[in-house]
């Protein structure tokens, strides 16, 4: 198969496998002007130039410091329904990357969803279906939507969703996820890596979950890591654990067990594709290869119409996605082949208890600073 030449893939095939020196000097130049960026940012609001305001409840934040996926809304949505169990009316707010809107809106309050995928974005309009009654608004200016959230939606704790480089909201609880297979991509900083901040910026966080590592050892290499700047910070792990199949269309669903086997091409649109193919192949699906799509890339007929013709081409019964990519399918005309949407969630591995104590911890008011 002919991989497609979006140039975010390209960049990403690039950091893995550098092989022309002028680009990588070119881009380890780009990386020294956006270390300098960062650099003077932080300045500016440790010396109050750049604004953080608060928010009259609880502010949980969930984030990462690569670019791509990592698990970070996945685990906004095990916050949530950890917070309903401790009694608390949780909103997840997020910017809501990729939607065609401009400004704060609500994407669904406690009585249902109120806006769809095009004017949400895609990771928005997901959480709001996984969690009915969680309000969900999004907004580029994170401190207005959450008063959006606790004002109009009631909210009692604010579930920040990417909101590890957000530093114009004060946050209560920082939680990093990692990527417990490829957590720090090739160790640079962007755009010569996949690092928005240097590992050094592990010191803010307050909780560091790692993802779906495929051994024990991985985990630990992790909390190395995040010990060499960060000696208070614990370390979890969690793990994907796949809830079953749906196909697209007619809304058929059945066992992950009853796809093991089978012959499907899988394609993504993510930050990181490549870990929906380690998932499937965790699942027992066979996948006929993996056709990688820019992250919130919003697919048009033509790419449907693309992939059945290279499953065909490979021999595969049909295809297979993630729910996040699914919900950018929508309204397109059918395949003409089966369409599988693969539903996974994540569940904590190690430091269940810890999690719950954590946060609840956190939703305990502080005695105010004496005058």
């Amino acid at each position: 198969m002919k991989p497609r030449k979006d140039p975010e893939i390209r960049l990403r095939r690039y950091w893995e496998e550098p092989d022309t020196p002028i680009v990588t000097a070119g881009l380890s130049a780009l990386s020294v002007g956006y270390r300098a960026a960062l650099a003077v940012r932080e300045a500016a609001y440790l010396v109050r130039v750049l604004g953080t305001g608060r928010l009259p409840c609880p502010v949980i934040s969930i984030g990462n410091i690569t670019l791509g996926g990592s698990g970070k809304t996945p685990l906004a949505e095990l916050t949530a329904h950890t917070l309903r169990e401790l009694g608390r009316q949780p909103a997840v707010v997020s910017r809501g990357y990729g939607r065609d809107t401009r400004g704060v809106h609500v994407v669904a309050d406690r009585e249902g969803i109120r806006l769809e995928a095009r004017s949400a974005g895609d990771e928005p309009r997901m959480l709001a279906e996984h969690l009915p009654g969680v309000p969900v608004v999004v907004g580029e200016n994170r401190l207005a939507a959450g008063k959006v959230a606790i004002e109009r939606c009631g909210a009692t704790v604010i579930v920040l969703d990417d909101g590890f480089q957000h530093r114009t909201i004060a946050k209560d609880l920082e939680i990093v996820v990692v990527n417990g297979q490829t957590p720090w991509g090739n160790g640079r900083l962007f755009p010569r890596g996949m690092l928005r901040e240097p590992l050094s910026a592990l010191a803010r966080a307050d909780l560091v979950v790692v993802t779906n590592p495929a051994t024990p050892a991985d985990v630990e290499a992790v909390s190395r890591a995040v010990r060499r700047h960060n000696d208070r910070a614990p370390v979890l792990a969690a793990a994907y654990e796949v809830v079953e199949a749906s196909e697209l269309g007619s809304g058929r669903r059945r066992g992950v067990d009853e796809l093991a086997g089978r012959r499907l091409l899988a394609f993504a649109g993510l930050g990181t594709p490549r870990g929906f193919a380690h998932t499937l192949a965790g699942a027992g699906v066979r996948a006929a290869g993996l056709i990688e799509f820019p992250d919130h890339h919003w697919f048009v007929p033509d790419d449907l119409v693309s992939l059945v013709r290279q499953s065909v081409a490979v021999g595969a019964e049909g295809l297979i996605t993630t729910e996040k990519d699914a919900v950018r399918l929508r309204g397109l005309p059918l395949p003409q082949a089966p369409l599988w949407v693969l539903s996974v969630r994540l569940r904590l591995a190690t430091g269940a208890d810890l999690w719950r104590e954590t946060l609840g911890r956190t939703l305990v008011p502080q005695p105010a600073p004496r005058p």
